[in-house]
């Protein structure tokens, strides 16, 4: 009798253990290397690593303008020749098995015809997908940071 009892008490305790973990995450700093890397794309013109780290579905929302890679890429070879280096910092980020989401400060450096500078402030979001065990962005949003 002491052995059902000692039995059925590991049991509940199990089943309370195991209704009280939270749900699994992965690693944060993969989605922060995922958005560094599409930055990182951005400073070299690397259109192949821009859409292999976007999902087909990609968006970008800026200051109002609707983009995708196609329309994002005729962007940046509008605006050629151009340098451009950024510096992100203030990551909030959230993550679990399957989609993730952060925010962010970026700041840019851009030099446009090796003469003219400008640097731009933004406040950022960015949602993540799991797709085929690869993290991706999805959507990414971006405001002038006043």
């Amino acid at each position: 009798m002491k052995i059902n009892a000692l039995l059925s008490i590991v049991a509940i305790f199990c089943l309370l253990m195991s209704c009280t973990q939270s749900k699994s995450t992965d690693n944060p700093e993969v989605l922060k290397k995922v958005l560094t890397s599409y930055f990182e794309g951005i400073e070299n013109k690397d259109f192949d690593k821009l859409k292999s780290l976007t999902t087909d579905d990609f968006i970008l929302y800026e200051d109002g303008r609707v983009w995708n890679n196609d329309s994002g890429f005729a962007n940046i070879r509008r605006h050629m020749p151009f340098t451009v280096k950024y510096k992100l910092d203030n990551f909030k980020i959230n993550v679990d098995n399957m989609s993730g989401d952060m925010t962010y400060y970026n700041h840019a450096d851009f030099i446009f015809s090796d003469s003219s500078k400008a640097s731009i402030d933004w406040i950022e979001s960015a949602t993540f997908r799991k797709m085929n065990r690869t993290w991706k962005i999805n959507f990414l949003q971006l405001t002038e940071r006043k």
